[in-house]
């Protein structure tokens, strides 16, 4: 007789081919700290550690399918939210999701890339800001995706500050502002709250270029600890942990030729059994 079940976390992300980013990512992370992942696929980009060639498109009636697959049998118990590159997919997801049990949810608002382009279009950020974010419990924005939602530079730790109470202001209950596009040893996080408190977290800068897909991998961390009871700012606090050893733990390794992938299974734990209740 079955009487336990494994924390369970859904990532709705694209792909990557080099192992590094988007689900792959999600379900090694997840994988890692004890927790059961399903996934719903969003996009199929070809891209090594050196970059993204191109990207194809899921259609967005798999997209739906796949949410409702899972949602209405391996319930998660917490989701992570990748980058959506489009109006409709967003519109789809949060349409589809609204249709069962709320469950806890982190957006990673993947907007712009390391080069300081543009990922996505405005049309799409509109959409995200009007449906996506009060939707989520948690998003984690970097520097400059803050800069983007915030419509202000965010260049200093004060800047941070001043766009996190203006992004409060569309809707978010929690936000992570990451810090690691500062330029000093020491990295600062803020964990801004529903009550408008600040959290700040920090952690030596290592001198590495393997982080692809370290937000990714945290947006996917804080979800699994979330999905493993843990509230909301114990679960920043063990994501961000993980984050800094996994990057620690990978830094001195050679995968591929570009920017390198962390070490997600330095510490790796046995899923985790719950007694089903």
């Amino acid at each position: 007789m079955k009487k336990n079940k494994y924390p369970t976390v859904m990532t709705i992300a694209g792909f990557d081919g080099s192992g590094g980013a988007g689900i792959q990512a999600d379900i090694k992370t997840a994988s890692a700290l004890g927790c059961f992942s399903t996934s719903v696929l969003t996009a199929l980009p070809v891209q090594n550690t050196k970059g993204v060639r191109k990207i194809y498109p899921v259609p967005i009636e798999a997209v739906k399918d796949q949410i409702a697959s899972l949602m209405e049998d391996v319930v998660p118990d917490a989701i992570k939210i990748g980058m959506v590159h489009t109006s409709e997919l967003v519109e789809t997801i949060v349409s589809t999701l609204a249709r069962y049990k709320k469950v806890p949810v982190v957006f990673d608002p993947v907007m712009v890339a390391t080069s300081g382009h543009r990922l996505i279009e405005e049309e799409t950020i509109q959409a995200i800001i009007k449906l996506l974010i009060p939707l989520a419990d948690l998003i984690t924005p970097n520097m400059d995706e803050s800069a983007v939602l915030a419509k202000t530079e965010v260049k200093t730790l004060a800047q941070m500050k001043t766009a996190g109470m203006d992004i409060k202001a569309l809707g978010c209950k929690n936000i992570l502002l990451k810090g690691g596009h500062q330029e000093s040893t020491v990295i600062t996080s803020l964990l801004l709250d529903e009550a408008c408190r600040y959290h700040a977290f920090e952690f030596n800068k290592i001198d590495t270029d393997n982080t692809h897909g370290s937000g990714c991998t945290l947006s996917s961390a804080i979800a699994s600890f979330m999905a493993r009871g843990k509230a909301l700012h114990e679960a920043v606090e063990l994501g961000q942990q993980y984050v800094f050893n996994a990057i620690e733990n990978g830094a001195d390794v050679q995968t591929g030729e570009g920017n390198g992938p962390l070490n997600h299974f330095f510490n790796p734990r046995k899923l985790i059994k719950r007694e089903i209740v």
